[in-house]
């Protein structure tokens, strides 16, 4: 075998080995499919609209249970009531998800 064949494999057998652990460890982005949510009806889970403010939504929903944020540019809050998550751009709702698991 001449020499510069059995550097090759020497090569691609050490790579193989390198980055064959590597191949197990893939983060997954999991994005809930909210197309069978309930509606935002009385039948569904009543939660707040596109565009109300934070003063609108605690007028019409109370105070939230936690609030997370602001985070990044645009800032981004969340607020986590019993039964839905209100995301809001700045001071307006930029939409609002049913809980999975209230």
């Amino acid at each position: 075998m001449p020499v510069r064949s059995l550097l090759l494999s020497v090569v691609l057998i050490t790579s193989s080995i390198l980055i064959l652990p590597l191949t197990g460890y893939t983060d997954t982005l999991v994005i809930p499919d909210i197309s069978n949510q309930p509606s935002n009806t009385p039948e569904g889970v009543p939660r707040p609209t596109r565009s109300m403010t934070m003063e609108q939504v605690k007028e019409q929903f109370g105070n939230p249970l936690e609030i997370h944020g602001p985070v990044g540019d645009p800032p981004i809050t969340r607020w986590v009531y019993k039964r839905f998550v209100v995301h809001f751009e700045q001071e307006y709702v930029i939409h609002s998800v049913v809980r999975k698991n209230p």
